[in-house]
């Protein structure tokens, strides 16, 4: 004969149920610190790796890189911190979107040899201007003879000098709100003066690209990420910006961040 189940009580099944949730809540605590959510996010790739056969399919069937601009990525690539370079698909992609937007002039903020100039001066019309800066005289004479050869180093405007200098000279000089591109890849340590400064030099609707973005951990991000985010037109202007999309002016600046990901990734 079966024994009849012992009958729990309201407040004993209360103090059972408190209990359990409460032993739930403790393990989630638990395992949240011994296992940080960005570990399980970093599985989630929104890309595939970067030795994938689907990967090199992708690249091979959608990037068009003009001649002069693939040896510039292969000579970049044999110099020292060559992988610190936009990748390919990074190039195209702010190229399209020139070229999208119409653009005119260009800033580029760390020339290195001038890969990423030379993929904004090929996407600018005859008359367009590539603003480039760089500290370094070396790197970006090893790019200049692959500029000519593009027949594009007349709208490469290279300055040898602080990016700082630069902008504030340009700001000076009555330009702000005249740029449509501003491609961000200098020194951190100043990323936030170029992020402001090159807010006022861009036009109402211009494209600001920020790379080799950092998460909240301070590690570069393990994948090519690209976000594009403009504010929702009906919400008003928030007092608190958004860390990564600022607008420009009364109308929207659209903001792309590029994480990291190696340009030897790209087919050669």
């Amino acid at each position: 004969m079966t024994q009849p189940m012992p009958r729990i009580s309201v407040p004993a099944a209360l103090a059972l149920g408190s209990a359990a949730l409460g032993a739930a809540f403790a393990t989630g605590l638990f395992l949240g610190r011994r296992c940080p959510p960005w570990r399980s996010r970093r599985e989630k790739r929104l890309l595939p790796p970067e030795d994938s056969p689907l990967w090199q399919y992708l690249l091979s069937r959608s990037m068009r890189e003009h001649p002069a601009l693939r040896s510039l990525r292969l000579l970049t690539l044999e110099q020292p911190q060559g992988n610190s370079m936009m990748t390919c698909e990074q190039a195209q992609l702010l190229a399209n979107l020139a070229r999208l937007i119409k653009a005119k002039k260009a800033l580029d903020l760390g020339t290195f040899t001038g890969y990423s100039a030379l993929a904004l001066a090929l996407a600018l019309p005859p008359a367009g201007r590539v603003v480039t800066c760089e500290v370094n005289p070396g790197p970006p004479e090893l790019g200049r003879p692959l500029w000519r050869q593009a027949e594009e180093e007349h709208k490469i405007d290279l300055r040898l000098k602080p990016a700082l200098e630069t902008l504030d000279e340009l700001l000076a000089a009555g330009e702000a709100g005249t740029f449509d591109v501003a491609v961000m890849d200098a020194d951190k340590d100043n990323c936030t003066a170029y992020y402001e400064r090159c807010l006022q030099l861009l036009r109402p609707g211009g494209v600001l690209a920020v790379l080799s973005v950092r998460d909240r951990i301070g590690e570069e991000s393990s994948r090519a990420e690209c976000v594009c985010r403009p504010w929702p037109l009906p919400m008003p202007r928030p007092q608190t910006p958004h860390p990564v999309l600022r607008s420009s002016g009364e109308e929207r600046c659209c903001s792309l961040s590029l994480g990291t990901r190696r340009p030897s990734s790209c087919e050669t």
